[in-house]
């Protein structure tokens, strides 16, 4: 993937409302799965027990936690983006979070998406809100959509 790198904020205001570079894949395994559970103490079989996932599950297979679709984001984003003079960036929210269609174990995902807005905040940062799409490779609906807002500053 060729990473969209800017300079600054005035550079990087440029690209408001243009799409991102397509992400790299990343494969969702079953020890990111695990591990996900066990920083948010969530272990509903249909993540982790691949025995009971194979004989019970409408997919035959464990699924990935939905929020752990929308935790890749920041990592795909950074990916996607450099900001050269940001000093720091945080998560600021979510709007409008669905997730169309689970991610079984060993699926690939991507983010495509776009800069939708570009706003100051105080004296040295910008709130940016993204368009997000995860992408499954093969599967026509996406794992995860959402507006992803995050503030960055110089």
């Amino acid at each position: 993937m060729e990473k969209l790198i800017c300079a600054n904020f005035e550079e990087f205001r440029l690209h408001k409302g243009n799409n991102l570079p397509d992400g790299d894949w990343i494969t969702v395994t079953q020890e990111m799965i695990n591990a996900f559970a066990d920083a948010t103490l969530d272990f509903q079989w249909i993540h982790i027990d691949v025995e009971k996932a194979k004989q019970h599950s409408p997919f035959k297979t464990p699924i990935a936690h939905g929020f752990m679709s929308i935790s890749l984001v920041s990592k795909m984003l950074g990916d996607a983006i450099e900001i050269q003079s940001a000093k720091m960036g945080v998560n600021y929210g979510l709007n409008k979070v669905r997730f169309p269609h689970p991610v079984p174990v060993n699926s690939k995902v991507r983010l495509v998406g776009s800069i939708a807005d570009i706003e100051d905040y105080g004296d040295t940062g910008l709130k940016i809100t993204w368009q997000c799409t995860v992408e499954i490779q093969g599967v026509d609906k996406p794992a995860c959509v959402a507006e992803f807002i995050s503030l960055m500053f110089e």
